[in-house]
């Protein structure tokens, strides 16, 4: 697995990410989104630069012109709900991708443990495309591969996976590193060292299902 920390090279994403983090400022639930939203523009622009492009002819008012043009046809996935803002930031670059979704839950259990629940998938094929599977928190890791290997078994492997998240736990990384293909790509703006036994990523920023939404019963 490939690892780019986005956070490793100063930008304008640092800002959102602080904002993300700040308990005073999250509280605001439309920044929130906003933020992550626009996290996943800073993260589609970065990821784009190593996408694979063919030249195109266009005809403007005056002649010709050749540019290049991305020549892979991507699918942009999230897992309901949180990674909603975060998917639309993908979505408002890559505007013509084909979109996917995945309904999952925690399942939790007397002894304080939890299985993770794929309940819904909205997938087309996905055979010879790039798979941009994006979920804010990487926590354990569990979700995230359980909704890619659901995707694959009900609409085909995808050439290329790409992973982007916001904040991610080194055990999570870990995990998806050990459980996805070898070719995966992960993109995440933040690595953070504590998960707690709740699987809340410490310092993280606390449930961002929550915060962008509102809480769940």
């Amino acid at each position: 697995m490939t690892i780019h920390l986005l956070s490793e090279q100063n930008s304008v994403l640092n800002k959102f990410l602080i904002e993300l983090r700040d308990k005073s400022i999250q509280q605001d639930s439309m920044r929130f989104r906003r933020n992550l939203e626009r996290i996943g523009e800073v993260t589609a622009y970065e990821l784009s630069k190593t996408l694979r492009y063919a030249p195109r002819t266009v005809e403007t008012p005056l002649g010709e012109a050749v540019v290049q043009q991305i020549d892979e046809r991507l699918v942009v996935a999230t897992i309901l709900r949180a990674g909603l803002p975060f998917h639309r930031g993908f979505l408002n670059y890559f505007d013509d991708a084909q979109n996917a979704f995945v309904s999952a839950y925690r399942k939790n259990h007397k002894d304080g443990s939890f299985t993770v629940k794929v309940e819904y998938i909205s997938c087309g094929e996905l055979e010879g495309k790039t798979l941009l599977l994006v979920d804010p928190m990487l926590a354990t890791g569990q979700s995230l591969v359980l909704a890619y290997e659901a995707m694959c078994q009900r609409c085909g492997h995808p050439e290329q996976l790409h992973v982007a998240a916001v904040i991610a736990s080194e055990q999570g990384v870990d995990y998806a590193r050990r459980h996805l293909p070898q070719e995966t790509t992960l993109w995440v703006a933040a690595v953070d060292e504590e998960l707690t036994s709740r699987s809340y990523i410490v310092p993280g920023l606390g449930d961002a299902g929550d915060l962008a939404y509102g809480e769940k019963i």
